[in-house]
């Protein structure tokens, strides 16, 4: 089963601040509530090239895994893919503007599962689409208290 879920949200900040800082590793686990840690495998800052290894929970099982930015434009968007882990993803996130004062921020997650995580496949979807939904509106929380 594919997996591919694409989430939304209207951020009222302007493009670059909204994408500046959901677009540097180190601040995923102030709004990915799944997330628990990052460590840098390359130098900072993010920018094609950059490995990322991630310390995560998903449907009750600790996951850790590489993300390398493969296709990186500050303020447009933002591709990862996973380089070692139990489960192939491609995480997208796009900006635009919603208005001259708000961003749109896209969240897509894509990938294959397989091994075990192919058993969970059904019920990977909805939980991502409700993890993501949540850790946007906490994104939106976080950068509109700013």
């Amino acid at each position: 089963m594919h997996v591919d879920v694409q989430t939304d949200i209207v951020i009222n900040r302007p493009v670059d601040v909204v994408a500046a800082y959901a677009a540097d590793p180190s601040n995923a686990p102030e709004w990915y509530d799944r997330i628990d840690s990052v460590e840098w495998k390359s130098s900072p800052p993010a920018a094609n090239g950059t490995r990322v290894a991630f310390i995560a929970r998903f449907l009750g099982r600790r996951l850790a895994y590489t993300y390398e930015l493969v296709d990186f434009v500050p303020g447009g968007h933002l591709v990862m893919r996973t380089a070692e882990g139990p489960f192939p993803m491609e995480t997208t996130y796009t900006w635009s503007e919603a208005d001259a004062t708000s961003t749109r921020m896209t969240l897509r997650n894509r990938g294959e599962p397989s091994g075990f995580s192919k058993v969970l496949a059904p019920f990977m979807v909805p939980a991502i689409r409700r993890a993501n939904r949540k850790d946007l509106a906490h994104l939106k929380t976080i950068l509109e208290s700013d």
